[in-house]
């Protein structure tokens, strides 16, 4: 939410500067994420001041120039050289003094420096508005009708000055400050200086009306309260400055002047309002009614929608919907240039209802953002007024009906009880009755009765002082005695509540053993350890990565109201998020890349349901370590990356995992490496269409781990053995096999036919040739064997690798080369 510092000071005056109430606002709750610095036009007119023209003669040597001296109020005349056609002695004109920067209206900014123009120098510039940015008229300079003194700035003449814009991270509990109203009366209370609403005493209406508008409440527990007010002689059209400047200010394109007031007043004062087209209100009647089950209305974005039984519209006298309440407006009865009669809402809808409505047709706008977290059913009155007002002043409108304002059952206050010395006990400190009443008074929280026990106590407590508490309904957060005190808390300021030395608490939370962040950074540290650099990506991606135009894909989880058509899908993968951050590096020169990331991919399910899950993935490409004299660096390998597979899998506990082929859309081959016969992880190259597609102009090594599974199946028993004290024996074996025998089949059939004695199989070489025989290659095994109870005789040794060499041929067919 976007708050102008310049708009608030009209509600409350202050002197403070921008960065001093930000921090008041942060400490507060009202968190300030940035300020931002605006200027009404860019530069400022820095250097730009108002002067006369003393005199005025033609160039000698230019027809179209004249020479001109002109005061300044700085004590030097200065000689200027000016092409405009009008400028003339004795005038009062705009002049850019040397140095100045001007940001004219169409083309680059200049900078005025002192210069020799057809042989005569020139000492500045006397501007017309669009070379300094306030108009686009070149017929000629400004001539001004001021007595200011010369050497005024012409910004302080124009009425310009900068704004000072505070982005404030709005909770969704403090609907009583999504206005600039709503952040001065929270300044009311922390600078103890009252702030007032805007002067509505000028708004007149008419005792009775020709044609007026009726309303008709048909649910009131939905609308609580509805007001209107007919507008005649409206004249739709652009904005003043004025107005156009404040809504820029806090990010908003100003539209007409009639829908310029209305998110004018709304975020000023935090009431939405909606203007009707009031000739297109059939049988001049509003009926704030629930739609028809299955109904057709078409919103002001040309979207036709179907309406549920449960949407709140507003509708005309045939039950036809003119816009649903609270929420978007329709698209026949906006207003448009046309337009010359308006009907104004304001209302209050139930935040439930207007949630609801929102959430069903994808919805979200800056009326329902504060209907559906409560907004002050006093406001809807003055709100109206402020907007007629408006519009009686920017677009010539006239009060043509009295206020209608249907409101069956007042919304009062909250009665809450607040026992002051449970505010000590939730707090940590005392804070005295006078200042906590005066906080409550600032916060509008009126006291409406004072009880104190008088019984007698025990141990010499003192009697017990309770205040039942008037709550007004905008602090809709606010309903139990916690909250009052959090309120207090809130004004008196978190920093001033002095830290114990001995803190403590009376309830000890029970942790997740193990821990899922815990586990999370130690992964990270290893593979950080290993060379590795974490990388976080946006979870939002293109569907055209994973489908064509033409084919749609029913399990991306598309977004209804995605900004750009690049991030249209939730990722279903990791893959191609980081191939992005790849091609980033490569393009510029940084080729050798060792990364991981811990993030959720998103899936569509058959029957409709959305399903999340965690991975970690990790990339490889380029060189494995830059260039030395002493050795030349060597490309990465698939061998690299699943070595630092296994490790991670290995910290997790599940040292040995077994492999087979992958089957992986995106990879051109590598392993599948399974735990407890549950595919983990997936390790390869990732194929050259995927890396066309994403324009990655080198091989890149890919592994995906399921995290969500190794979480759950985590192992952190630690098991300690002694270290054996007899040795260890290698004896190496030459398998010839088929070329479709993988070594994880040698490795598993070496693991059942030995588990005792062999601890350790590797394979140190691999062979293809012609001399081998066709469809064959060769292995060379290496084995250890140990007994931890003694040392291995010749016998112990032969009888094992026989029984090796003999399951190796029966089960794959090998022949061992000797």
């Amino acid at each position: 939410m976007k708050i102008s510092l310049d708009w608030l000071r009209t509600l409350i005056p202050t002197d403070k500067p921008a960065e001093e109430i930000g921090k008041l606002l942060t400490g507060s709750g009202l968190e300030v994420e940035g300020i931002e610095e605006l200027e009404s036009v860019p530069g400022g007119l820095r250097g730009v001041v108002l002067g006369t023209v003393l005199t005025r003669e033609k160039h000698p040597d230019a027809d179209k120039l004249s020479v001109t001296t002109v005061d300044v109020g700085d004590g030097t005349i200065r000689q200027i050289v000016c092409g405009a056609p009008n400028v003339a002695a004795g005038q009062r004109v705009v002049v850019a003094l040397d140095g100045a920067v001007l940001h004219p209206s169409e083309g680059e900014p200049f900078k005025i420096k002192k210069s020799k123009i057809r042989g005569l120098a020139s000492e500045g510039m006397i501007c017309a508005e669009d070379e300094i940015g306030l108009g686009q008229s070149h017929a000629g300079i400004m001539v001004l009708d001021t007595d200011l003194p010369n050497g005024t700035p012409a910004a302080e003449y124009f009425g310009l000055g900068s704004d000072s814009v505070f982005e404030i991270g709005l909770t969704p509990n403090r609907a009583d400050a999504a206005s600039h109203y709503g952040v001065a009366r929270e300044l009311r209370a922390l600078l103890r200086q009252p702030c007032h609403l805007p002067d509505i005493s000028g708004f007149h209406a008419p005792a009775a009306a020709v044609t007026p508008i009726s309303v008709i409440l048909e649910d009131a527990a939905a609308a609580p309260r509805y007001a209107g007010l007919l507008l005649e002689n409206v004249q739709v059209g652009p904005s003043p400055e004025w107005l156009q400047r404040r809504l820029r200010s806090i990010g908003l394109s100003p539209i007409n002047n009639v829908v310029d007031v209305t998110n004018f007043v709304l975020h000023e004062l935090g009431q939405p309002l909606h203007a009707f087209d009031a000739d297109q209100i059939t049988g001049n009647q509003v009926r704030v009614k629930r739609a028809a089950e299955g109904e057709k209305f078409t919103t002001l974005d040309d979207t036709e929608r179907t309406l549920r039984a449960e949407d709140l519209v507003i509708a005309d006298t045939n039950g036809t919907p003119m816009a649903l309440a609270g929420v978007f407006g329709g698209k026949t009865s906006g207003v448009s240039e046309a337009t010359t009669r308006i009907f104004l809402e304001s209302a209050y809808f139930a935040p439930a209802v207007v949630r609801k409505t929102g959430q069903t047709h994808q919805l979200k706008t800056d009326a329902s953002f504060r209907f559906e977290r409560g907004t002050d059913p006093n406001m809807v009155l003055i709100g109206l007024k402020r907007a007629a007002l408006l519009l009686q002043e920017v677009a010539g409108a006239t009060v043509a009906a009295p206020v209608v304002d249907e409101y069956p059952t007042h919304i009062g206050h909250t009665a809450v009880r607040l026992r002051l010395p449970r505010v000590e006990k939730l707090v940590g400190q005392f804070i005295a009755p006078k200042r906590i009443r005066q906080i409550l008074t600032d916060l509008d929280i009126l006291i409406s009765e004072e009880l104190i026990d008088e019984q007698p106590t025990t141990n010499n407590q003192q009697p017990t002082t309770t205040w039942i508490l008037s709550v007004p309904p905008h602090k809709v957060d606010v309903t139990r005695e916690a909250d009052v005190i959090e309120e207090i808390l809130r004004i008196y300021g978190y920093n001033h509540v002095a830290l114990r030395p001995h803190n403590s608490a009376t309830y000890l939370a029970q942790f997740p053993n193990p821990d899922p962040e815990i586990i999370r950074q130690n992964t990270a540290r290893l593979l950080s350890g290993q060379g590795f650099s974490e990388i976080i990506t946006n979870s939002i991606t293109n569907s055209l990565y994973f489908e064509k135009e033409e084919e749609k894909d029913d399990t991306l989880v598309r977004l209804l109201n995605f900004n750009s058509a690049e991030l249209n899908v939730m990722r279903p993968t990791l893959l191609h998020s980081g191939l992005e951050v790849i091609r980033h590096n490569v393009n510029r020169r940084q080729r050798d890349l060792k990364l991981y990331e811990f993030g959720k991919a998103y899936r569509q399910k058959a029957g409709g349901q959305y399903e999340e899950y965690n991975k970690l993935v990790i990339y490889l490409t380029g060189n494995t370590a830059a260039e030395t004299w002493q050795q030349k660096s060597d490309k990465s390998s698939f061998h690299q990356l699943a070595g630092a597979v296994q490790q991670v899998l290995a910290s997790l506990g599940f040292p040995q995992p077994t492999s087979q082929p992958v089957q992986h859309p995106y990879l051109a081959g590598g392993l599948t490496l399974l735990a407890q016969n549950q595919p983990v992880a997936q390790l390869g190259a990732v194929s050259t269409a995927i890396l066309k597609r994403l324009d990655v102009s080198q091989p890149v090594w890919y592994a995906e781990l399921d995290w969500d599974w190794l979480m759950r199946k985590y192992k952190n028993a630690l098991v300690a053995r002694e270290l054996p004290k007899f040795p260890e024996v290698r004896r190496d074996l030459s398998l010839v096999v088929d070329k479709t025998v993988t070594f994880d089949q040698l490795q598993q059939i070496a693991r059942r036919t030995e588990k005792k004695l062999l601890q350790q199989v590797n394979v140190f070489d691999v062979y293809e040739g012609d001399n081998l025989g066709q469809g064959k290659k060769s292995y060379s095994v290496s084995f250890l064997l140990q007994d931890p109870a003694q040392t291995l005789t010749d016998q112990a040794i032969d009888s094992v690798m026989n029984r090796l060499i003999q399951q190796f041929e029966q089960q794959a067919g090998a022949l061992i080369r000797k």
